[in-house]
């Protein structure tokens, strides 16, 4: 107890300041992560564990004949061979998606009831029908590979379009033409009448296509069972503990607290990671009936089609514009893919996420959607970094510069007609979301001044002296985060003097450690070094909706500003017993509780190893812990402005990046740093897309891109230096006035580079190409439209 500030007071003072809201503090797991000391998966075993082997389908539809494991059983080290007969005798539940969509007549989303292991039919190329555990993983492999299928094949489908037409063939009997969604959204008869009277539309037909998330880490696990309190226990990488497990004992048909889930370090997600998988049930199910622990370890290959995938939509979009070019409406039309299987959150993105986030930051007045979700002989989709939101955006840009072109509109032009203003806030937006904050226009404004916009023909003027042709695009974004949600905020104050912040989302790369210390240090004046994170322990985080969505910061954020309250209400009360005064003369501030106008006061940790150590009277709070909670946390709307130049060598057709500027508006920004690099690598992830990814496949339903022999990913001499920055407009509807950030860059990239493409292509008189913009594609395009003029 101080009568009077310390030094060590003014220690803290500076400290505070250093690490506080807003300072780019250097992430606490860097040293250990680029030491290479992480600890992931696979980089842990247990004593006498064995090894899984999963045996796939090499058909993309059939019905299974005859599993014949006999072999397989006999041979060196196999402890056993598992089919999905023997799976449904021990009676797990199915895979299902609990989205509560409907389709346009009422209908809830038809369930596709995916079982672990397959028994009467396959329907892509990977899907799992057996599995080996061996005393090794060569065992294992070698095990697998004696077993014998029979499967009638079966005629397949992967086109969504071509799935949902009658005659094609049917993945399941109660899904009538393979719609499992028919998605609408809007008033067709206003929207109808809007394009009626409309002086110009523009339509085009764009293709976003599929691509797989190829994350550093593959998926991993290990399994193990406890007999004795017959609980599950599994090490696997995931995007959040608490769900993850309550949807893992659903399928085990077991309470909760029958299963664990542990993650350690997590080398990337980008969404495909926050569901369950067969694998992970055909483990458990062995280390059970073993009583050993059982490791899983995917392999490249077979991620390419055993991991959730992401985009893989086919749209038609509609722009309606009055003579002085303000929107009326717009429109989609089209399909998403889902894949063979529906589970975790795969029809949203497809469907509703992409409505919502249509609007974007115009003033809009009419939005419909009509999208079917169809299966099809091919991997399943999930989220992926964005999940709907760049997608949305990629069509409402791709729309207005061609509108601009049809309407012989300066392409800037168009779009300052039709932002939403800072005064018109909080603004309904036709997606039936409010936006509560944002100054579109000047995020805009920025972008070119940073871009150097108004210099841009003189550049262009240099590329083509060097036989290049040059693009510039500039487009705008804005994302609808998570829906609202609510989020584990528990604070406890450690016997060795730390303060461990317990909360329910999941650090995948993000850095969520020193950003929510810094949140914590400025709430409590606890010492930054001394706040320590748990995430990864489902026993210890009660709650939490995991990462994703963007909304880590603003839901996590928000549970510490409630929780601190709390602290600082208990504090107080133990403040006024130790300082012997009234609880309401107790004042708090800078970590330090004081008796107001006077110089006795005492810190925070202090006063918590007070508690600690001594007995306090009835009515005086024991300890500063608080084990709290927030309700729903509401969406947020990142936004920004991208402009993007590119040079392409028409004898090749490959497409540079030669400039890119990013400005975006995360309201208030609690470490740039983080939030930099988090939009750096959602602009690689645009930039693969758009120039180079693209999962294929044959008319059999073979998968023809299935090793980085064949699909390619963005290298660091692909990705450009970037100019970022920022215009916030602080949202005002969390405690802390974040946004999300983590999937902004995805939703940016997409559109200005494949428009500034066009628009360096547009000498050729070529208006369209879908991505990926691969050297072939542009090459062959600049070749037939030499033709098409000659």
């Amino acid at each position: 107890m101080q009568d009077q500030p310390s030094s060590a007071s003014l220690e803290n003072a500076i400290a505070l300041q250093k690490y506080g809201v807003g300072q780019p503090v250097r992430r606490k797991e860097d040293d250990t992560l680029v030491r290479g000391k992480g600890k992931y998966t696979d980089d842990f075993s247990q004593p006498g564990q064995a090894y899984a082997w999963i045996v796939r389908s090499s058909h993309a539809h059939g019905i299974i004949r005859r599993i014949d494991t006999r072999a397989a059983m006999a041979m060196p080290g196999v402890l056993g061979v598992w089919t999905g007969t023997d799976l449904a005798a021990a009676g797990y539940g199915p895979f299902t998606c609990g989205l509560p969509l409907k389709s346009r007549d009422g209908t809830p989303l038809m369930q596709t009831n995916r079982t672990a292991l397959m028994t009467d039919k396959v329907r892509y190329v990977g899907d799992p029908v057996a599995f080996v555990v061996a005393l090794t993983l060569a065992q294992a492999r070698e095990a697998g590979e004696a077993i014998e299928l029979d499967i009638e094949p079966l005629p397949a489908v992967t086109d969504a379009a071509e799935a949902a037409r009658p005659g094609a063939p049917q993945l399941y009997d109660h899904i009538p033409n393979n719609v499992a969604l028919d998605y609408h959204y809007g008033d067709a008869a206003k929207i109808d009448a809007a394009f009626a009277g409309a002086a110009h539309v523009t339509k085009l037909d764009i293709v976003n296509t599929r691509v797989a998330v190829v994350s550093m880490e593959p998926r991993v696990a290990l399994a193990a069972w406890d007999k004795a309190s017959e609980r599950y226990t599994l090490q696997v990488p995931t995007q959040g503990v608490s769900g993850n497990r309550v949807t893992l004992a659903k399928i085990l048909n077991v309470p909760n607290d029958k299963v664990r889930i542990l993650t350690a370090n997590v080398g990337g997600s980008f969404g495909m990671k926050n569901v369950n998988y067969p694998e992970y049930i055909c483990i458990l199910h062995a280390a059970k009936i073993l009583g050993r622990p059982v490791k899983w370890t995917d392999e490249r290959s077979t991620s390419f089609l055993s991991d959730s995938q992401g985009r893989a939509q086919l749209m038609h979009a509609e722009l309606a514009l009055d003579a002085d070019g303000k929107f009326l409406a717009v429109r989609l039309e089209g399909y998403g893919n889902l894949g063979a299987y529906i589970t975790g959150v795969a029809p949203g993105p497809l469907s509703l996420n992409t409505g919502k986030n249509l609007a974007s930051v115009y003033r809009t007045p009419l939005l419909g959607v009509d999208i079917k979700t169809v299966l099809t002989n091919t991997t399943l989709m999930g989220a992926y970094r964005g999940a709907g939101r760049p997608e949305a955006n990629y069509y409402m840009e791709r729309l207005i510069d061609r509108a601009a072109d049809e309407m012989g509109i300066n392409r800037l032009t168009l779009r300052k007609r039709n932002f939403i203003k800072p005064a018109q806030m909080p603004f309904a937006a036709a997606s039936g979301v409010t936006y509560d904050s944002g100054d579109f226009q000047g995020v805009f404004d920025k972008a070119l001044e940073i871009s150097d916009h108004a210099n841009f023909a003189k550049r262009k003027r240099e590329s083509r002296k060097a036989g290049k042709l040059r693009g510039i695009a500039v487009g705008c974004y804005l994302e609808v985060t998570a829906p609202p949600s609510g989020e584990l905020g528990k604070i406890t104050f450690e016997p060795d003097g730390s303060v461990k912040l317990t909360t329910g989302t999941l650090d995948y790369g993000q850095g969520h450690a020193t950003p929510f210390a810094q949140v914590l240090s400025a709430q409590l004046g606890v010492p930054f070094e001394k706040v320590t994170l748990e995430q990864n322990d489902s026993d210890l985080v009660r709650f939490g909706n995991g990462t994703g969505g963007s909304r880590s910061i603003t839901a996590t954020g928000a549970a510490i500003v409630e929780a601190a309250a709390l602290v600082v209400a208990k504090g107080k009360q133990a403040a006024a017993h130790l300082l012997e005064a009234a609880e309401g003369d107790i004042e708090f501030g800078g970590g330090r509780f004081t008796i107001a106008g006077t110089d006795r006061s005492i810190g925070i940790m202090e006063l918590a190893q007070r508690l600690r150590e001594g007995e306090v009277p009835e009515g005086v709070p024991e300890t500063l812990d608080v084990d709290h909670a927030t309700k729903d946390t509401p969406s947020t709307f990142p936004n920004g402005c991208h402009v993007a130049e590119v040079e392409i060598d028409p004898d090749t057709g490959v497409v540079r990046i030669v400039r890119y500027t990013g400005i975006s508006d995360f309201g208030i920004i609690v470490n740039p740093m983080i939030v930099e690099g988090q939009l750096h690598g959602g602009v690689a992830q645009g930039i693969g897309q758009a120039l180079m990814e693209e999962v294929s496949y044959d008319d059999n339903g073979q998968p023809i891109t299935g090793s980085f022999m064949d699909y390619a990913l963005p290298r660091a001499g692909d990705i450009p230096p970037m100019v970022v920055g920022d215009h916030p407009s602080p949202a005002k509807s969390n405690p802390l006035g974040t946004k999300g950030c983590g999937e902004a860059g995805c939703a940016g990239a997409l559109v200005v580079i494949v428009n500034a493409a066009l628009d360096a292509l547009s000498e050729h008189g070529i208006t369209q190409i879908d991505m990926p913009l691969t050297p072939e594609r542009v090459w062959r395009a600049i070749q037939d439209a030499k033709q098409k003029a000659a």
